[in-house]
């Protein structure tokens, strides 16, 4: 029973959807809808489930070596709201991140900056709760740039770069064409785009019939 409450939470996550078509590329254009989650350091992750805490593993992610842990936390914002259970993704990095959707941010009273993950310059904080322990995020609360990981195949594919901002294009019923998608490098990853939830749920991204990415 715990195990099928927690695959249901980790539905929420992360949803992958594979569109009819992937612009004739190398590599199939996946696209997720990437749920709030936290990113931790290894510091922080043993002040919220105590000392020589690891990360373990419940669903493998996308993207080689990444995953969504067992590990959920509770988030506190200004107005003294919580949204509890926000799962930690794997492995632990070098700093500590709080990834929400606008709407999230509404509910806490937090005004969210549009940031790719690693930009904290002048974003807000927050305070996260863990079964062990409790720290006062001073900034790192942002509401991730949407964004397509590419490796050197892919950029080479659509004529772009690192930085380059692209549209997706997304066909159905309730079809939208999302701008300024960055384009981020790494020589290590499969072609995949993330959106957060407030624009999967706007474009109803389950029934969407045709993808694709656009350059300008």
């Amino acid at each position: 029973m715990v195990r099928n409450i927690l695959r249901s939470q980790m539905d929420q996550v992360q949803r992958t959807i594979t569109p009819t078509s992937h612009n004739g590329g190398p590599n199939p254009l996946v696209v997720n809808v990437s749920a709030r989650h936290a990113h931790v350091t290894q510091e922080h992750l043993e002040i919220l489930f105590g000392p020589g805490a690891k990360l373990s593993k419940l669903k493998d992610l996308y993207q080689p070596g990444e995953f969504a842990s067992e590990q959920v936390i509770n988030i506190i914002g200004p107005r003294n709201r919580m949204i509890p259970g926000v799962r930690i993704l794997g492995p632990t990095r070098n700093y500590t991140q709080v990834e929400l959707s606008y709407t999230d941010g509404v509910f806490l009273g937090v005004d969210l900056p549009l940031r790719i993950s690693g930009n904290h310059d002048n974003t807000p904080g927050c305070v996260l709760v863990g079964p062990a322990g409790a720290l006062t995020l001073d900034r790192g609360v942002i509401r991730a740039e949407r964004h397509v990981h590419m490796g050197p195949a892919d950029l080479a594919h659509f004529g772009v770069k690192d930085g380059t901002k692209m549209k997706l294009k997304i066909d159905g019923p309730c079809g939208v064409v999302f701008e300024n998608m960055v384009v981020r490098e790494h020589p290590k990853v499969r072609l995949e785009v993330h959106i957060d939830t407030d624009e999967g749920n706007a474009c109803h991204l389950d029934s969407a019939t045709h993808m694709e990415l656009l350059k300008y």
